[in-house]
């Protein structure tokens, strides 16, 4: 399934972002048909920063609980594979085995930060993350889809360095390129997807260009848009106003209304299924 959405020019397909088993579930139930397991958002959900304080166990496990609570395939942001070609391809067969589609690795640095932090993103060397790629592509084959993200336009080292780098990537057997900018319009990113013509698919993220109007990607054959982190970021607003409120009026009289019923949370989690199993295996007739 992952496949056929990353993989292909012929119609545009999004991933929702998820980083725990309930905002995959409820982003299964909105209609998405792929889910982004974000970096980002499994790192602060876990109350850590997106520059590898994370540790890829930990990754795997979160990835394990959103692969078990829905149907979906699941494409994990893999930051740089936590180190050199070794690390890189323990965590790809891991994922695999915690049931993940497929895996996005950066050329980035160990320990990463994250692109949209700072001024200071260190690029690995190209062809030592070709190795990366290559390890991971040996260790999984075509069990997860393998797409190489990169970052020289969020290092700031233009057009010409972005191509040279997806040539590299295409040849040490990605199945498709994520091109990631950090820019406030789409410009950058457009001009990456015309010079490079297609030779493999092309993932984008459009968090910052967000104004874009999804045609323009359409037109431009892209294959997928990654909603890359607007669950935790939604999430994070409606607890801190909720909080904020509790904490003020000491009371929770005014927020019941502004926030989801239980019985919409034992409806997301199927509470109802376990009634009925209960009857099936506590008191068999």
């Amino acid at each position: 399934m992952l496949r056929a959405q990353v993989c292909s020019n012929d119609e545009l397909s999004f991933l929702m972002e998820a980083h725990d088993g309930l905002s995959a579930t409820i982003a299964q139930r909105s209609g998405f048909k792929g889910l982004w397991a974000s970096g980002l958002s499994i790192a602060s959900s876990l109350g850590y920063r997106d520059a590898n304080e994370a540790s890829w166990t930990q990754l795997v496990q979160s990835v394990e609980r959103i692969v078990d609570s829905t149907e979906l395939a699941v494409l994990v942001d893999g930051d740089g594979g936590f180190g050199n070609f070794n690390n890189a391809r323990l965590l790809a067969r891991k994922l695999r085995q915690a049931g993940a589609a497929g895996i996005s690795l950066e050329d980035s640095c160990f320990p990463k930060l994250n692109s949209l932090i700072g001024e200071r993103h260190p690029l690995a060397d190209i062809d030592e993350f070709s190795g990366r790629l290559r390890a991971v592509k040996d260790a999984v084959a075509d069990n997860l889809v393998l797409v190489a993200r990169i970052e020289a336009l969020i290092a700031g080292h233009g057009l010409n360095e972005a191509i040279l780098r997806a040539h590299a990537y295409a040849d040490a057997g990605a199945d498709a390129i994520l091109i990631h900018s950090r820019k406030s319009t789409a410009d950058e990113m457009l001009s990456f997807v015309t010079e490079w013509r297609n030779r493999l698919p092309v993932v984008i993220v459009p968090t910052t260009y967000f104004r874009t109007p999804v045609s323009a990607y359409r037109d431009a054959r892209i294959s997928t848009v990654v909603w890359a982190n607007h669950s935790m970021r939604a999430a994070a607003a409606a607890m801190r106003r909720i909080c904020d409120s509790i904490a003020a009026q000491e009371s929770v009289a005014n927020i019941e209304s502004h926030i989801a019923p239980l019985s919409e949370i034992f409806e997301l989690l199927r509470y109802d299924e376990l009634a009925v199993a209960e009857k099936q295996y506590l008191q068999p007739s």
